[in-house]
C-alpha cells in the first residue's frame, strides 16, 4: 500500500517537475496577491515552514474556508500543479489545495520544512527513526524535495535552488 502511495505520488512530482512549476508564476488572479514561490523565499529561514500543501476531497471548498477564516487569497487553479489554489501567505511562505490527483492519494495535509541541503536532511530523519517516503527529486527551477514519515505523518523537506538560496 505505501509502495503505490508513493509511486503515484512521484508521477504527481513528475507533472510537476516536468512544468517547473510555472504555473504558481502566471496563473493568479488579479485580485489576488499572490507571488510566486521563488519570490517568497526570502522570508523562510532555514527549519521553518516554506510550503504547505493541502490534499482535500473538495478543493474549492476548503479553499473557501481558509479564504474566509483567514483572509489567504488564492489565484485561479493551477493545471501544472493538478488545478492547486496556490496563495502567498502573510510571512511569505505557500499554500497549495488540490483535489487528489490519483487514487491512492488520500487527504492529507503535508508541510515542506526549508532545509539547506536536503541529503543531509534526509539522513538526520532517517537517523532519528523516519522511514523515508520519496527520495530528493529535484523540481526544475524549484528546488529538490523529500518526504519521509513520522508517527504515520507525512513530512516533507524544501532545498531552494542553488540560485535563490540565502
Amino acid at each position: 500500500m505505501l509502495k503505490s502511495k508513493w509511486t503515484g505520488l512521484a508521477g504527481t512530482l513528475l507533472l510537476v517537475a516536468s512544468t517547473g512549476c510555472a504555473g504558481m508564476k502566471s496563473h493568479a488572479s488579479p485580485e489576488a496577491q499572490v507571488v510566486t514561490q521563488q519570490d517568497s523565499h526570502m522570508n523562510i529561514p532555514e527549519n521553518e515552514i516554506y510550503y504547505l500543501e493541502i490534499v482535500a476531497d473538495d478543493a474549492e471548498a476548503t479553499r473557501d474556508f481558509y479564504r474566509e477564516a483567514y483572509g489567504w487569497q488564492f489565484g485561479e487553479p493551477v493545471p501544472e500543479l493538478g488545478g492547486a489554489f496556490v496563495a502567498s501567505l502573510p510571512n511569505g511562505s505557500v499554500c497549495a489545495i488540490r483535489a487528489s490527483m490519483h487514487a491512492m492519494e488520500t487527504p492529507t495535509v503535508r508541510t515542506y520544512i526549508r532545509v539547506l541541503d536536503v541529503e543531509a536532511a534526509v539522513q538526520k530523519a532517517v537517523d532519528l527513526g523516519a522511514t523515508l517516503a520519496l527520495d530528493a527529486t529535484e523540481l526544475p527551477g524549484q528546488g529538490t524535495i523529500a518526504i519521509f514519515l513520522i508517527g504515520g505523518v507525512e513530512q516533507g523537506l524544501w532545498q531552494l535552488p542553488p540560485e535563490v538560496q540565502e
